[in-house]
């Protein structure tokens, strides 16, 4: 579904991403693991329009994105949920998830894909007639992945979903993504704690300093020294 090729990326004069390559398949839960600053953001931003790559490919579904606008890529089937959630604090809860209907022209009726946000998170229920801030952090995240999961999109990207969350929010977040995963949709995952990474996870990949240094299954990673030293910020 995505494939990413030799992706190198400049921010002014840093050569942040040095020949990424990656892959998400159907129906795959797709994990890209790394420090902060390691590129993980930078991979996902550039999937989605908002840089341009010096080099390589990003195809989706067999079309190469590269230098298509944002709002093209997501009404071609992609989802981004980014890390700060980026909620819309002049519109409700309710009116933030309608948004994702508006973006993607789908088979699905507009109805029955916030029904479907609310049932992977039906915490937001109650709150859908509060502002888009008005509610905690971890019903933000949330909301921004119900936002991006009302786009219908085939591919989510979620980026630090996470992040700055209370122990006891983690494991709703973590039910929520496994729901959507039952649904059919890939989802490519970033993530700074190795340790957050879902059981469940088809491949993982370890980014640092803007090159992906392991590919391959979860267990596999837990077991490598060297692939814990680099997460830990030992090595």
């Amino acid at each position: 579904m995505l494939a990413v090729r030799n992706l190198n990326v400049y921010i002014q004069a840093s050569h942040i991403l040095r020949d990424v390559a990656l892959e998400v398949g159907e129906r795959e839960l797709v994990c890209l693991v790394g420090r902060n600053g390691a590129g993980k953001t930078t991979t996902l931003r550039t999937v989605m329009g908002y840089l341009t790559p010096a080099g390589g490919t990003i195809e989706f579904n067999g079309r190469n994105v590269v230098g298509l606008p944002t709002h093209a890529i997501a009404a071609m089937g992609i989802g981004f949920s980014p890390e700060e959630s980026e909620i819309f604090a002049d519109l409700t809860v309710a009116e933030n998830i309608e948004m994702g209907t508006w973006t993607r022209p789908s088979g699905r009726p507009g109805a029955e894909r916030i029904a479907r946000a609310y049932e992977v998170f039906p915490q937001l229920r109650g709150y859908a007639l509060r502002g888009g801030t008005q509610i905690s952090g971890g019903e933000r995240k949330m909301l921004s992945v119900a936002r991006a999961l009302a786009l219908d999109p085939d591919l989510l990207l979620l980026d630090e979903p996470f992040e700055g969350l209370s122990p006891t929010v983690i494991p709703t977040i973590s039910e929520s993504i496994a729901a959507i995963t039952k649904l059919g949709h890939s989802i490519l995952l970033a993530e700074s704690n190795i340790h957050h990474v879902p059981s469940w996870t088809t491949r993982l990949y370890v980014i640092e300093r803007g090159e992906i240094v392991f590919a391959g299954k979860p267990q596999e990673a837990h077991r490598d020294p060297g692939v814990l030293r680099i997460i830990a910020g030992t090595s």
